[in-house]
């Protein structure tokens, strides 16, 4: 019997000036800490283990958080991308291509959890009708697609 090769996970930063892949993901998580707050700019950080991921185009800046972990960031467009402790490196999930492929199964740092976290869902829901369907029908998006490409930008397309 012929076992399946697993498929490449791939992802990147929204200029497409950082790109990665990865095939072995571990376990994904929501980190609530102050730090992934901060380097996220959002209530928490959404990371997964990668254990085998590579840059595939350009290579990120690292930023020393902590005396035990640094993360990375895309020098030109400032997306997360990654954090690496002397346990491994974490991909966010966010950066991937289809981040569905890499759910958060656990949260961890629950002390730093923000108060209002627990309540986001139960928010009323803004329908995409009316005058906010025009402003979003209106915009043109410079942030690189969700695939891989051989070049980025396009040859002749300004950023």
């Amino acid at each position: 019997m012929t076992q399946s090769k697993p498929a490449d996970l791939t992802g990147g930063c929204q200029c497409g000036a950082v790109r990665f892949r990865a095939r072995l993901l571990g376990r994904g998580s929501i980190c609530h800490c102050r730090m992934c707050q901060k380097a996220f700019g959002g209530f928490f950080g959404p990371l997964i283990t990668a254990h085998d991921a590579k840059w595939t185009r350009g290579e990120p800046k690292w930023f020393q958080s902590s005396n035990a972990a640094r993360r990375a960031f895309c020098g030109e467009c400032g997306t997360p991308l990654a954090y690496e402790t002397r346990f491994g490196l974490e991909l966010a999930i966010g950066a991937f291509d289809d981040p569905e492929l890499a759910a958060p199964s656990i949260q961890v740092n629950p002390a730093d959890k923000l108060s209002f976290f627990d309540g986001l869902t139960s928010l009323p829901v803004r329908g995409n009708d009316g005058e906010w369907r025009d402003f979003l029908a209106g915009i043109h998006s410079n942030q690189h697609p969700d695939h891989d490409t051989d070049d980025w930008p396009p040859k002749g397309d300004a950023i």
